[in-house]
């Protein structure tokens, strides 16, 4: 196998009981001690509207992260261009690059929305029979968002992200102006020039986040840039996302060949009894993302075990339960060698939450110690 590094997106989550400064605490702290184990970058999410998660702003988050780290990349995972412009990202980016240079990835999402249904196969495309990829990872069936993506609480974040009468640019045309931007070649469609500064020539290294094999793997492929899939998020279309990128990718003047990132939802502990505790919270807080509630602070074992379940509350949560790695080092190391083998990914993206901080830490410290013992680089390309 491949030399293949690890990062971490981090998503702020605030534990019950807690506050989000607590949480913003801890996740600096987090990247400090990735940087101590050697992950090759630190990435935070973008959400709003939810009790339970503080990183509503990831230019924020990473000037507070690098002013406490000096060698770790920082990046975002992603910032979502569907309520903001290719102007006001290259000037955030521009601002933190020109006090750190040289560390931060700027990840680009579509929206603040879930994936979009995804396309039909490609000829090609890697197949999927009885519920799994060719070398057994699984892959579930299809969640619906409909359900989520049509609730209250998604339109009014819509309401309040955007100005009144604002609609959101085409994807494709913001990425090229935002790579216009950087490169200093802005030229508006009468011929004039735009030059950010902070922000033109900012050794930023672009990345697109995708959930399907839609517009933003084909965007990435396209642009020759850097793409991140989201096993965690969306399993069951991780393999359509990576084949769709890979099908329309064309090298650029930063990439002569595809590079993939897919990400993984992980809790090790010292054994595999001990991190399905720790992991107990999981399926109360993801079902709280999908009844579109909005995450709720993460629980408590003894909270999650509360929780009187139902059929459907079980069915949507389901895809996520089968899907998240857990137990000791030996355990999930294995299946994140199945799922890099499964999608070719030249990365691994590692997100943690559990109730306590320091069992967090403890996951991610297991993990790359039992990583770098099968002989794995922490280096990234």
């Amino acid at each position: 196998m491949p030399d293949i590094p690890l990062g971490v997106l981090d998503l702020v989550p605030i534990s019950s009981g807690s506050t989000a400064a607590d949480a913003l605490r801890n996740s600096i702290d987090l990247a400090r001690q990735a940087e101590r184990l050697g992950y090759a970058r630190h990435w935070f999410a973008e959400h709003h509207l939810n009790p339970g998660v503080a990183g509503t702003s990831p230019a924020v988050v990473l000037a507070l992260t690098a002013a406490a780290t000096s060698t770790i990349r920082l990046g975002s995972g992603a910032v979502q261009l569907g309520h903001r412009t290719a102007l006001s990202t290259v000037e955030e980016f521009g601002l933190l690059d020109a006090l750190h240079p040289g560390r931060f990835d700027l990840g680009l999402g579509r929206s603040g929305g879930g994936p979009p249904a995804g396309k039909a196969t490609a000829p090609g495309a890697t197949p999927v029979v009885d519920g799994r990829a060719p070398n057994g990872l699984l892959i579930p069936p299809r969640f619906s968002f409909a359900g989520l993506l049509g609730s209250p609480r998604v339109a009014l974040q819509r309401t309040l992200l955007l100005l009144p009468g604002a609609a959101s640019q085409d994807y494709a045309e913001q990425i090229d102006d935002l790579l216009a931007l950087l490169a200093g070649a802005y030229r508006s469609a009468d011929g004039v020039e735009a030059h950010v500064v902070p922000g033109e020539g900012a050794a930023v290294e672009l990345w697109i986040l995708g959930s399907s094999g839609g517009q933003s793997a084909e965007v990435a492929g396209a642009r020759g840039l850097r793409f991140a899939a989201n096993y965690h998020v969306s399993p069951a279309t991780v393999l359509e996302a990576v084949d769709a990128y890979r099908a329309h990718f064309k090298p650029s003047a930063s990439l002569d060949a595809p590079y993939v990132s897919v990400s993984a939802d992980v809790v090790v502990a010292e054994d595999d009894a001990h991190a399905r505790e720790l992991a107990t919270g999981y399926g109360l807080w993801v079902r709280s993302i999908r009844t579109a509630e909005g995450a709720i602070p993460f629980p408590t074992p003894e909270e999650a075990r509360a929780h009187a379940w139902s059929d459907e509350d079980r069915d949507l949560v389901q895809d996520r339960l089968d899907t998240q790695f857990v137990g000791s080092p030996a355990t999930v190391a294995d299946r994140l060698e199945q799922l890099q083998e499964a999608t070719g990914a030249d990365e691994l993206l590692i997100t943690t939450i559990t109730h306590g901080h320091t069992d967090r830490v403890r996951s991610y410290e297991l993990l790359a110690e039992e990583w770098r013992r099968r002989g794995h680089s922490f280096r990234s390309s």
